[in-house]
């Protein structure tokens, strides 16, 4: 399915993409087949919490490498569905284009639900040099394709000396809007504000279990 699904991958950025609303989304575990989906929506240029949404679930899809996806969609879907202000960008805590087939989470709920999205993992899926020191620094993400090596995302420095974050293409956005996002929604922490809030809702209600 993630080879078929990839050929409806858009890798770039309409003329008119205006991003004014935002989603972080993010999946938290309480046990094996108990998770909770989380979707955030912030204002882009304020970075306030517009609404928020946790759906608790269970999953009986086991938990494999590369197939997130199918383990994490369903719930995070759910959760996209009950926020009351549409996101013109989802961002996911993982990957997009940097996947062994090219289809990650954020690749598979771009090309799901239509909205333009991005993939921010904390670890790299893939070779890089490490960016310089300055915030806004970046250097590519490479993993083996069908022709060498092959540009999948990008290795991102969003504040001045600490560790990069990897930004990787979802849908219907370009690798240079992408990291600009990025980078914007990074004002004074290492990870995005849609990441460092779903995370934390994920981390409490893993907690009050």
């Amino acid at each position: 399915m993630q080879e078929r699904l990839r050929t409806q991958v858009i890798t770039t950025s309409a003329s008119d993409l205006r991003i004014e609303t935002v989603a972080g989304l993010d999946v938290g575990y309480r046990s094996n087949d108990s998770v909770a989906g989380v979707c955030v929506v912030f204002d882009a240029k304020t970075l306030v919490v517009l609404d928020e949404v946790v759906v608790e679930d269970t999953t009986e899809f086991p938990y494999i490498p590369g197939l997130f996806a199918f383990r994490e969609m369903p719930v995070l879907l759910r959760a996209l569905d009950q926020v009351t202000v549409a996101p013109d960008l989802l961002v996911a805590d993982g990957q997009g284009l940097a996947h062994p087939r090219r289809f990650g989470l954020a690749c598979h709920l771009g090309v799901h639900t239509g909205i333009p999205s991005i993939g921010v993992a904390k670890n790299a899926m893939g070779t890089f040099e490490q960016p310089g020191h300055a915030r806004g620094s970046m250097s590519n993400l490479v993993m083996d394709g069908d022709d060498g090596n092959e540009v999948v995302g990008r290795a991102l420095r969003t504040q001045d000396g600490v560790k990069p974050v990897f930004v990787s293409v979802g849908h219907k956005i370009d690798l240079d809007r992408a990291c600009t996002e990025v980078l914007r929604l990074a004002p004074r922490y290492r990870l995005p504000e849609t990441t460092r809030r779903a995370d934390t809702l994920t981390r409490q209600v893993a907690s009050s279990g």
